[in-house]
């Protein structure tokens, strides 16, 4: 992929003029079928530029909000706005700013991919034929457009639905898994484009269940349970550490038991890899380190500890088990 970019004149003075502006937002949204509340009084606000990660085992409740947000579905109470309109009220008005890839993207398998996104551009009124290069040089598929969709991959097939959300140039994009199927030189380059879409002022939300690609792409999260929200909180405060340092020296073992002795270091212990998992006295690493050097234990490393998504996300959806829905 490229960096080239269509976006409206005047778009990135926009954005900068929109800066921290609420584009989509959810209020107490809440839907239910029978006795079964599946997302349950649900209050997200997603801002301009941002990329945020919507997370959720299996059943959370997710892919419900994400059709309640586009009007796919109603709500039973509550509501969605997206650009400062309510969807459930004005969808004509809001839906053309929106561009969205749920689940697998509807294809015709016996057109080629550059005939897909012209008959979805027919569709939405008519697309500019360069648009339509535009969008296939982000999304790396240039050179494959002419051929038959049938022949492409999963992964192929799941960037060419990416174009499809691009094709109108939207302000919003609700992405609903866009990485499936993707190798890892394209996983690479979806998170390219996603940042770069972000830097043009255009807010992303997504739903994926690749944990280590979401803590790499997105400035925040948002996690959801049984239909619940969890916590909404930025990835560096989610994964920041409990002032704990991981160090990596010889004899692990002997080190922690000495430290076991200090009051300072009751938590101590070791990780899987055998690494020492510490606080620190006085909470500085230069302190670790010399109590550990006067101890007879010169360390090969000491680094402030921290928590990967996943290891967050098990943590706060009990093991990533959710409902059946």
């Amino acid at each position: 992929m490229t960096e080239k970019l269509m976006t409206a004149p005047g778009a990135a003075a926009a954005s900068s003029r929109s800066a921290g502006e609420v584009v989509l937002r959810t209020r107490n949204l809440s839907k239910q079928y029978g006795n079964r509340l599946v997302v349950d009084n649900l209050n997200l606000e997603v801002r301009r530029g941002e990329i945020l990660g919507f997370l959720g085992p299996n059943g959370a409740g997710k892919t419900t909000t994400i059709r309640m947000a586009l009007g796919l579905i109603a709500p039973t109470s509550g509501s969605v706005e997206i650009l400062g309109l309510d969807v459930a009220a004005q969808r004509a008005n809001v839906l053309p700013r929106v561009g969205a890839l749920v689940e697998t993207p509807a294809l015709y398998l016996y057109m080629s991919g550059r005939d897909n996104l012209s008959a979805v551009g027919s569709v939405l009124g008519g697309v500019p034929k360069a648009r339509i290069d535009a969008v296939l040089d982000l999304v790396g598929l240039s050179a494959r457009q002419k051929d038959r969709v049938r022949t492409y991959s999963l992964g192929m097939k799941q960037r060419l639905g990416v174009a499809m959300a691009l094709l109108q140039d939207p302000d919003v994009l609700i992405l609903d898994e866009p990485a499936n199927g993707l190798d890892p030189a394209g996983i690479v380059e979806m998170r390219d484009l996603m940042h770069r879409l972000s830097a043009e002022g255009k807010t992303v939300f997504i739903s994926s269940h690749l944990l280590p690609e979401v803590q790499q792409i997105c400035t925040r999260v948002a996690i959801i349970n049984l239909g619940k929200l969890v916590t909404e909180s930025t990835i560096e405060d989610l994964t920041k550490g409990h002032g704990e340092f991981a160090v990596t020296l010889e004899h692990a073992e002997m080190a922690l038991a000495a430290i076991q002795e200090q009051a300072w270091g009751k938590g101590a212990r070791l990780d899987a890899s055998g690494a020492l998992i510490t606080p620190a006295p006085g909470g500085r690493g230069r302190d670790l380190n010399l109590f550990l050097v006067n101890e007879g234990f010169a360390p090969d490393t000491i680094i402030r500890s921290t928590q990967d998504l996943e290891q967050v996300f098990l943590h706060l959806t009990n093991g990533g088990s959710g409902g059946i829905l």
